[in-house]
């Protein structure tokens, strides 16, 4: 009998790749949240696409219980952004149809709950104070030499992180928060020296499986965004093994059960310690740059691990990179070269959202790049030629406009 799926949030591809592997899928959604053009390949691959507020989380709650009985689902799966992922998983927990227990989302998602984890098992150790609020940080900053990296405990996508070098930093701070609508509890850590790294893992059965180790490239300090993803890294062998050793100790401990992890690492000159971890497939392109160097579907292998197959990661053989453009803000006058970097051999995927005319806002986060473009080369050395090339390519003519400060993170793809 052909398995049934109740998908919270799911992108095209995993609708598309789990009736690919068999199973029937039934989806829920935000009709506020989905893009057009996921909308319609989710509603083509799904035998159901029920909308709800993602931020009636009560709601939510009610139309994944109902739903998952109605249809008698053997399984219920979030595996888009990590905000609803815990409460569809206590629902689910309670009907018996989860991949995971609710207690290993809350320590990986939630940075205050990791980073407890982490000091109660003597992993990683980061010096960490927390506050409920940004305005409460403040009188915790005697605690920790400064400069200190501030961050909120339940966002993503490089939102609200900041490095503060003195107290007036935090005003600003303060008011980036506040303009993202941020009231959450947040983070002082110590400010981590080194280079930056994700590890990403599929878990099935319990056994947690390194699909790769990508190197991370980010704007200068104090933002933090990531502009540039190269998988695999280039790493020694005994770096190598302490990045992705630490990673599996840790899921370890959580209790993590099922499904993909992305977790991020920066190398210090103490050893690797874990910046933070999401329970999600990685996003910003990422997924792509594996499947160039490995030929590896991160995507499709979620759904044969469902099924109870094992999990066989593919050696890499090439590079991929994911780089993202940087302009200079304004208002767009021109561009040009981008049918000349469409017609590069290397070139896979190209994205440019902007038409002349439009305001190309600053980055300050990860929804406020600038486009981007996934390449494969035979090494990181190549991946850095064949960057230069595309952006030497790319001619963008901006002129002094109005800054667009909408800078939300859409969800990650």
């Amino acid at each position: 009998m052909t398995d049934k799926i109740l998908m919270v949030m799911p992108w095209r591809a995993y609708v598309r790749k789990a009736t690919e592997e068999g199973f029937r899928v039934f989806s829920i959604w935000d009709p506020d949240r989905i893009p057009q053009d996921h909308r319609d390949e989710v509603a083509r691959y799904s035998e159901e696409l029920l909308f709800t507020d993602f931020r009636d989380v009560a709601g939510l709650r009610r139309l994944v219980t109902r739903t998952a009985t109605r249809l008698g689902v053997s399984h219920v799966l979030h595996l888009g952004n990590e905000d609803t992922q815990l409460p569809v998983c206590e629902e689910a927990h309670a009907l018996g149809l989860a991949p995971n227990p609710p207690q290993a989302l809350r320590v990986i998602n939630d940075k205050t709950a990791m980073r407890q984890l982490l000091r109660d098992r003597g992993l990683s150790p980061v010096r960490t104070a927390v506050a409920e609020s940004a305005r409460e940080a403040r009188a915790l900053l005697p605690r920790l030499a400064l400069p200190v990296v501030a961050k909120p405990a339940l966002l993503s996508g490089s939102r609200g992180v900041r490095l503060i070098h003195e107290a007036r930093d935090m005003d600003d701070w303060e008011d980036r928060l506040a303009d993202q609508g941020y009231t959450g509890p947040v983070l002082l850590e110590e400010y981590l020296r080194g280079p930056e790294f994700s590890v990403e893992t599929l878990t099935g059965q319990g056994t947690h499986h390194v699909v790769g180790v990508t190197a991370k490239r980010k704007t200068p300090p104090p933002g933090f965004t990531e502009i540039g993803h190269v998988h695999p890294a280039s790493l020694a062998e005994p770096d190598r093994a302490a990045v992705t050793d630490l990673v599996l100790r840790f899921l370890d401990e959580t209790g993590y059960r099922f499904g993909p992890a992305h977790t991020e690492v920066i190398l210090t000159p103490d050893g690797p310690r874990i910046v933070e971890s999401q329970t999600r497939a990685p996003g910003d392109r990422i997924h792509r740059a594996i499947a160039l160097a490995s030929g590896f579907d991160i995507e499709t292998a979620i759904f044969r691990a469902l099924l109870g197959k094992p999990v066989q990661v593919d050696t890499a053989h090439r590079v991929g990179c994911v780089s993202f453009f940087q302009l200079r803000p304004g208002r767009l006058v021109s561009v040009e070269g981008l049918d000349a970097i469409r017609a590069l051999p290397f070139v896979h995927e190209l994205k440019f959202p902007f038409t002349p005319g439009d305001t190309v806002p600053e980055i300050k986060n990860s929804g406020s790049r600038h486009g981007h473009v996934v390449i494969d080369a035979a090494s990181e050395q190549e991946t850095d030629h064949r960057i230069a090339l595309v952006r030497g390519l790319l001619r963008a003519t901006t002129v002094p406009g109005p800054a667009d400060d909408a800078a939300s993170t859409p969800p990650k793809q």
